[in-house]
């Protein structure tokens, strides 16, 4: 039995306009931005996608699958690394954490702000990486979201109401 989200990370096929996952994490900062219907591939649930219709959703088989198979968990940290990127963010191994990279205030701009969409992507991110076995990589990048929320200058754009729904992405 063919699993949509295995078959867009192994390459198989695209998603549902044909994209394959690597042609989505070439585009530039500012087709992310624009484009919505990316991220539910890149980033799928279990629970089906208010925004998105044809976004494909993690089962307990797909969820299995990205826990007994490196190269799938592999995969899905190169778009973990490409969204970190967008946000203005890195992630270093040894030891692993999320750091702001040179860029962060300027892709801080783009983001940073109370209800912005991207508040929203980012909890998506949070929970598939943390349901998929990323764990250790949520809970990095949760550590810097939570940095940033408690430094003076981006005290005011995050809300602790989003500070709560990123905690409970990670579970």
């Amino acid at each position: 039995m063919s699993d949509s989200v295995v078959d867009f990370y192994c390459g198989v096929t695209g998603d549902h306009r044909g994209r394959s996952r690597e042609e989505i994490l070439s585009w530039s900062d500012d087709r992310l931005e624009a484009v919505h219907d990316f991220i539910q591939w890149l980033f799928p649930l279990p629970e089906a996608s208010p925004v998105n219709p044809y976004a494909p959703l993690l089962t307990r088989e797909t969820i299995s699958a990205f826990h007994t198979r490196p190269e799938l968990r592999a995969s899905l940290r190169e778009s973990l690394e490409r969204m970190l990127r967008f946000y203005g963010l890195e992630l270093r191994d040894d030891p692993l954490e999320v750091i702001p990279a040179e860029n962060f205030r300027d892709r801080a701009a783009d983001w940073l702000d109370p209800g912005n969409h991207n508040h929203l992507r980012i909890t998506r991110i949070l929970k598939c990486c943390a349901l998929t076995g990323l764990d250790a990589e949520a809970r990095a990048f949760l550590e810097t979201l939570e940095a940033i929320f408690r430094t003076k200058e981006f005290r005011t754009r995050i809300t602790k109401e989003t500070l709560l729904y990123w905690y409970g992405a990670v579970g």
